[in-house]
This record gives C-alpha cells, structure tokens and sequence, in this order.
C-alpha cells in the first residue's frame, strides 16, 4: 500500500513541477500501546510507529518562496519565506507554517522549495496525522538543505509546531513519529524524555484498530478537568506525604489511605494515574518475555481504569471492548486516545481476525446504527528518508 502511495506522490510532483523530486520522506502515524493520560501526570508512555504513513516529495526552486500541495485536500498554497509567518482559516497550512516558524526562530538557514504530499493515515482516528505532518516537513527541509538537526529535536520543534497552531500536546506523538523503530516499542519517560526500546514481536497475535466512528465534543472541556483533578490531587498527597514529588513516586496504599480528603473524581483519577504508571512497567517486563497474554491483561485494565476511574471512555467504545473481552481469541483490548470517541487498539489470535471483524461490524451497526472502520497496523519505522533518494 505505501509503495502505491510513494508512486502517487513522487509522480505528483513531477507533473506540477516538471522534474522528479530531489527527497522523498515517509512519516508515520503512531499506535499508544499502554499508558494513557499519564504524558502530562509525569509518568511513561509506550508508544510506537506504525506502517501508515505520510508521503512527501521535495524540491528545491531557487527562490523566497514555497508551494506546497496536499494532493488528498486538492489544495495548495504559497508561502514567502522571507515573511514572518502568520496563523490563518486554513488550519492544515497553520502546521507547515507552524514547522517554517520554528525554524526560523531557531536561526536555520534554507531557501525555497516546492512541496508535494499525499497520506493513507486515517485523518481523526487518533493515529496522530499532525505530528507525521510535522515531522515529516520539517524532516525533509532538513534533508533538502542539509540542515543539523537531531531527531529528538525534530520532535521537539514538531511539538513546538503543534503549541503555535494552538493544541497543547504531549511530546509522545511527535517523539514516536520521528524515533520510531520496526517492530519495537519505545518506553518514554515523560518528566525526563529519556528513552528506552523493547522488542514488540506479536508473533501469533495481530494488531488491529477499531475505529468507532465517533468523536463527542466533551473532549476537550474534560480533558482539561482530568488535568486540573490530576494537579488538586497531587497537591493533596504531597500535603500528606513530602517526600513525594509526582504520581510515579506514589503508591496506591498511599492513594487509598488520602480518599477521605479528595473528592470522588480527585481521589478516582489520582488512582488511576498511579495504577496506569505502574501497568506501563509491567507490560515492558510482559514485552521482554514475549508474553503477550499479560501484555493483553494490562490493556484490559487499562480500559476498565479510562472507562470507570478516569470517565473517559463513552458507550461505543465500551461495547467493542465488553464484546472483545468475550472473546477468546481477543487477548486485549481498550481505548487509545485521549477518550470519547476515537480507537481501540486490540491484540487477536492470528486466524480468527475475519470472524471477528465481521461479528463485531454487525453488532456495532445494530447497536449504534454507525459504521465500524477498521485498520490492521504493524510497527513501523520512523520518518526516513525513501531509499530511492
């Protein structure tokens, strides 16, 4: 599939500009194995590339400007380079100017370019087609002028990016993005960004998403409560304990002991951060075993902490779970994301995918009346240069 992509894109810019490209980049979308909500409660997150991807085709045109074509949006547009760049009503221009920004902040010289792009990353499933978007420009840019840029940094300038544009995210999407390795899961420590891979081999199991199809506005109002309810209850247990500094450095006991001096939700999501801190340990010691059972088991109660503790998973993604956990040959299952609408990701036996597929598509329609989208992923490599170039 990305081969056909590669194809289209490379064959783009060649038809818009009348040569071949001079670099072509791959940058892909991401998968959160475990550790969800504990980016911003200085916990570790375990994500991973995955073999989706945004294809980029560059080139340089001796001038102070750049066009750049998102073939999948029909659109285009131009930017001078020599200009201080501004926010606009086109909010996926907001995230090439947004990389253009943070390299022009940072002093780094380049020219003009031109700029094709094409992606067969699902857009709003959760697979982080921003941070590939960033990354995988600012990659490029990199490479066309031969720029020093280390990879971390890359994530860090993409992250940067995605602050200008306006969302406050994590450095988890960019980082996996652009550190990604192939068939390895990367251990972040999200207070420090120190890092650490672990073999990820599934051998009889498949990684699969299902996409509810689904995305309630509650978002992003709840999400900056869990933050505000996460900092209150932090505040609470450091009151009660000072030689501690953050949720990683707290046990549950502790938590449970303090439940009479925070309120429901406090104490609910406090609980959940030290638990979900504590379940990404395990599963890298699951991971270095190869047992994947235990891996699926941590999921599993991954789902149970976001839907009962955390309240932010909602119906839809709660019936696909509750239905897979029947399932034998399903040995995890739970939300990705940040919660009310988006994926699961699932881990199923080799040979009983169909069956599932198709079982789980009809259940859905007849429950919800909407259309399950499914993606089969493996782990993928990070942004890279195409071989060819």
């Amino acid at each position: 599939m990305n081969d056909i992509l590669i194809q289209k894109t490379t064959a783009f810019f060649a038809k818009s500009f009348g040569s071949e490209p001079q670099k072509t980049v791959l940058s892909p979308g991401r998968i959160n194995i475990i550790g969800e909500h504990v980016d911003y409660n200085d916990g570790y997150v375990l994500p991973a590339a995955i073999d989706k991807i945004i294809c980029f085709a560059f080139g340089k045109n001796d001038s102070n400007t750049s066009k750049i074509i998102a073939i999948d949006l029909d659109d285009s547009f131009e930017l001078d380079l020599t200009t201080e760049m501004q926010l606009t009503d086109n909010v996926w221009t907001n995230y090439i100017r947004g990389v253009v920004h943070q390299l022009k902040i940072k002093g780094f010289k380049f020219e003009g370019f031109n700029c094709v792009f094409s992606s067969n990353i699902p857009v709003g499933s959760g697979l982080s087609s921003s941070a590939a978007l960033e990354c995988g420009f600012l990659f490029g840019i990199k490479e066309l002028f031969d720029l020093d840029i280390k990879p971390v940094d890359i994530a860090l300038m993409g992250q940067s990016a995605e602050h200008w544009v306006g969302i406050n995210c994590g450095i988890m999407d960019q980082f996996s993005s652009v550190m990604g390795q192939e068939n390895k899961v990367i251990k972040i420590d999200c207070r420090t960004l120190e890092y650490e891979y672990h073999d990820a081999d599934f051998n009889e199991y498949s990684l699969i998403l299902f996409d509810s199809n689904v995305k309630h506005s509650l978002f992003s109002s709840a999400y900056n409560t869990r933050r505000e309810e996460c900092e209150e209850g932090l505040r609470i247990i450091k009151d009660n304990f000072s030689e501690i500094t953050s949720f990683r450095d707290c046990t549950e006991s502790q938590v449970l002991g303090l439940e009479t001096k925070m309120t429901a939700a406090v104490f609910k999501r406090s609980l959940f951060a030290v638990k979900e801190i504590k379940r990404v340990i395990q599963a890298c010691a699951a991971l270095d075993k190869g047992d994947i059972p235990t891996l699926g088991q941590l999921m599993f109660e991954t789902h149970e902490g976001l839907s009962v503790d955390y309240e932010v998973s909602c119906a839809e993604l709660d019936m696909i779970v509750d239905t897979l956990k029947n399932e034998e040959a399903v040995v995890g299952s739970r939300l990705m994301g940040g919660g009310f609408g988006g994926c699961t990701i699932n881990l199923i036996k080799k040979g009983h995918e169909e069956r599932i597929k198709e079982q789980l598509t009809a259940l859905y329609l007849n429950s919800f009346g909407i259309e399950l989208k499914i993606y089969d992923v493996k782990i993928g490599n990070g942004t890279s240069l195409y071989k060819n170039n």
